[in-house]
């Protein structure tokens, strides 16, 4: 089958033939992909930016962890009637054996896998993935949608670490999926939100035709004047992986507001910490969703496809997976998902 892998450390992936996954070990099942999103994160491990040092104990590995398909096949232990399930997979899998694993604390282990860095992921035509780690689809829900799965959790994980309720001002800084996802999550809370990116026309048009008002590009020179005009802010949601951000927009939030964290930063982040100190504010980090907000988020999902279906910017087959990578690199793609198996 055709895989877009990464073989060895430093920048490059490549798409070569390699053998399919054999049936699945106990406790995994496996499953055909459909439909599979290219993320900020593929980028990082093509461009092999510090942070995934960890993957080379991996290598050869394929890449994509945001997908959705069909269960073909069950290990030992797996009930056969998952067979056939359409599902998404939450993508960090865990050991079983360490100390946190053995009293039920998932989110503590400390050797978990995520599937498409240190173990075998979706750009492929098939993938195994540990049962308790599926999540089976409302019949209603299509696939090109269910592939956004993940990083909508990452963003429904991000709006609650910040406390967004409504009639609360909220600045989201960087208008890619994950703010995307982000910008329609407060909105739907009832916040007020303002979206602001760096030369970034093509996702701002997106988000203009999803009625998002207030839209500001810092190309344009004007940004910090509309900030100081609608801030101060409730909270700021950082969603670029642009440390300088942090800095340059803490002014604009208000006393005891809160600060959160969402992107990737390739180096450290300067902060004034006597302002925040006595501005009585918060920072916080915001990374991975617990399992119980997968279900709230396939729900919206769900009722909302429509809405999120247009944040599918670019698709493409398998062997477009490269232009796919570029796309998403030069910053024209709101989300590009490679359809790998038939829609369904």
């Amino acid at each position: 089958m055709l895989a877009l892998q990464k073989l060895r450390p430093g920048p490059g992936v490549e798409l070569l033939q390699v053998a399919p996954p054999r049936s699945p070990p106990p406790g995994e099942v496996l499953i055909k992909v459909h439909m599979a999103g290219i993320c900020g994160t593929d980028l990082h491990i093509a461009q092999w930016t510090p942070g995934y040092e960890s993957m080379k104990e991996a290598m050869p590995v394929t890449l994509g962890h945001e997908f959705a398909g069909v269960i073909e096949e069950v290990g030992a232990d797996v009930p056969g009637a998952l067979v056939g399930k359409r599902v998404t997979v939450r993508p960090s899998t865990t050991c079983g054996v360490c100390e946190a694993c053995g009293i039920g604390d998932e989110d503590g282990c400390t050797r978990r896998k995520g599937i498409g860095i240190g173990r075998n992921g979706a750009f492929a035509g098939y993938v195994c993935a540990p049962a308790g780690n599926c999540h089976i689809l409302p019949d209603t829900l299509q696939l090109d949608v269910a592939a956004l799965t993940e990083p909508m959790t990452v963003c429904l994980e991000a709006v609650q670490t910040a406390e967004v309720r409504a009639g609360q001002r909220v600045l989201v800084l960087g208008p890619g999926f994950i703010g995307q996802g982000i910008a329609i999550l407060a909105r739907a809370r009832g916040a007020g939100v303002v979206i602001a990116g760096w030369d970034d026309a093509p996702r701002l048009d997106l988000l203009r035709s999803l009625d998002f008002d207030h839209l500001l590009d810092g190309k344009d020179g004007t940004q910090d004047v509309a900030l100081r005009k609608l801030g101060p802010f409730d909270a700021i949601i950082e969603a670029a992986g642009v440390p300088a951000l942090v800095s340059a927009t803490l002014p604009y939030l208000r006393k005891r507001g809160i600060f959160t964290v969402v992107g990737i930063h390739p180096h450290p982040a300067e902060i004034d910490l006597t302002r925040l100190v006595r501005m009585h504010q918060q920072i916080r980090g915001s990374y991975r969703a617990n399992p119980s907000d997968w279900a709230k988020t396939i729900a919206f999902l769900d009722t909302h496809q429509d809405v999120m279906r247009r944040l599918i910017s670019h698709r493409f087959p398998l062997t477009g997976a490269l232009e796919g990578l570029e796309v998403s690199r030069r910053r024209l793609a709101s989300k590009v998902i490679l359809q790998i198996g038939e829609p369904s």
